[in-house]
C-alpha cells in the first residue's frame, strides 16, 4: 500500500479544501493518507512516505508562504529526488506565476513532479476539485 503525505497551507481554508480532496483521491485508490499542516511536517518525515503532494497559496508579489510553508519545503527539496511530488494551490490574483516559479524551482533541483499541478483561483470550484481528487489517485 502507499503511503502519501498531503502537505499544505492555507490562510483563507481555500488550499485546505483542496488538500482535502486531493486526500480523498488518494484514499479512493487504496492509499494511506496522512494530511498535515506546514507546521505539523518536517523533512526528517519524508522518508515514511512514497509522495508527497505539497500544497501552498500564492502569497505577496507571487510567492510561496515565506513563514510556515517556504522554510519547510526549502529543507525538504534536497530529499526529494526519486519521491512522487505534486504541487496544488490557489490564488487570489494574477496568472498562477507562483505555480510556475515553484515547477521552474522544483525542476532546477532534479525533482520531477508526478502530475500536473492544480491551481484555482479563490476557492475551488467543481472542475478543480475533479483535478484535486485525480491528483490524489495519480499519487496513490
Amino acid at each position: 500500500m502507499s503511503k502519501i503525505a498531503v502537505v499544505y497551507w492555507s490562510g483563507t481554508g481555500n488550499t485546505e479544501k483542496m488538500a482535502a480532496k486531493v486526500a480523498e483521491g488518494a484514499k479512493a485508490s487504496g492509499a494511506e493518507v496522512t494530511v498535515f499542516t506546514a507546521s505539523e511536517f518536517s523533512a526528517d518525515k519524508l522518508d515514511e512516505y512514497n509522495a508527497i503532494a505539497f500544497g501552498c497559496p500564492s502569497m505577496g508579489a507571487e510567492e510561496l508562504e515565506e513563514s510556515e510553508f517556504e522554510p519547510l519545503f526549502e529543507q525538504c527539496e534536497t530529499k526529494l529526488k526519486g519521491k512522487k511530488v505534486a504541487l496544488f494551490g490557489s490564488y487570489g490574483w494574477g496568472d498562477g506565476e507562483w505555480m510556475r516559479t515553484w515547477e521552474d524551482r522544483c525542476a532546477g533541483n532534479g525533482i520531477v513532479l508526478a502530475y500536473e499541478s492544480v491551481i484555482c483561483n479563490e476557492s475551488p470550484n467543481d472542475g478543480a476539485n475533479q483535478e484535486c481528487i485525480a491528483l490524489g489517485k495519480a499519487l496513490a
